[in-house]
């Protein structure tokens, strides 16, 4: 059973990391990136830490 980390919400329930019927994610800490050049929305962000189940 996963552990979850109340300081990361995630709502990505297809992640290896989702807490399950909890939205957060089990991980320590998570990395942030873009996808973009130059990010102007959160839309340009993604969770470079996503493992598919």
């Amino acid at each position: 059973m996963q552990t979850a980390n109340e300081c990361i919400r995630c709502s990505v329930t297809n992640c290896k990391y989702h807490c399950g019927s909890k939205d957060y994610c089990s991980l320590k800490s998570i990395q942030v990136g873009t996808h973009e050049t130059n990010p102007t929305m959160d839309q340009c962000t993604d969770c470079q830490s996503f493992v598919l189940k």
